[in-house]
């Protein structure tokens, strides 16, 4: 299991790793718009590809309508 805090930019010309603060957040752009969900699933479907996980394996815990979010993702079994 993998827990972290990440800080999302939606509605960037595409969706990508910008690197990591500070305080260990990380940062990603976002191409799709914060409405509807839309920027969520997009980096649902962002981290799942990454990590090499199917979408269900990844958790939004907190933040879910913040651009400040915190992420759970979980190996498969």
């Amino acid at each position: 299991e993998l827990q972290f805090d990440i800080r999302v930019h939606p509605s960037a010309s595409s969706t990508q790793f910008k690197g990591v603060m500070d305080d260990g957040t990380v940062k990603v752009d976002i191409a799709a718009a914060p409405e509807d969900g839309k920027a969520n699933m997009e980096l649902i479907k962002f981290l799942a590809k990454e990590f090499g996980v199917p979408k269900q394996n990844i958790e939004i815990l907190c933040g879910e309508r913040a651009k400040s979010k915190m992420i759970r993702i979980v190996s498969s079994k």
